[in-house]
This record gives C-alpha cells, structure tokens and sequence, in this order.
C-alpha cells in the first residue's frame, strides 16, 4: 500500500482536492470523477460527495493509496 502522509495548512480540504494535492489524480475534475464511482474510503467508511470536508486525523483511501491527514504545524 502507499501510504501519503498530507500536512494539512487550513480548517479542511475538500475531498476531490485532497486526491489532487496527494497525487493521485490531475484535477479536481478528475477526483470528483473518482469519489463518484464510489470507490473512495474515508475512515473506512465509502464516501461519495465530492466535495466533502476532510480534516485532520481522517484517513482517505483510493486503490493501493492511503493519505493521512496531518495538522500543520
């Protein structure tokens, strides 16, 4: 598994943008396009909106990568 560890700058990031800043995927677009196909886990649990709120200490999972949300600091 990869696993991406992502400092996180302010409150929250929205979800498609979190696949995008990590990596996994070329634009926002294409991450709402990923979370729509409801593969994407967040605390394990599947998620599917697109632009829903992930914070520190969550923990996203698409395919073989797993991103950890960090507070900055």
């Amino acid at each position: 598994m990869n696993q991406i560890d992502f400092e996180l700058d302010r409150d929250f990031v929205a979800l498609n943008d979190l696949l995008r800043l990590a990596g996994l995927c070329g634009s926002g677009g294409m991450g709402k396009a990923i979370v729509a196909s409801g593969e994407v886990l967040v605390d394990g649990a599947v998620e599917l909106r697109k632009t829903a709120k992930i914070r520190a200490g969550q923990v996203v999972r698409w395919g073989d990568a797993q991103i950890h949300v960090r507070a900055a600091g």
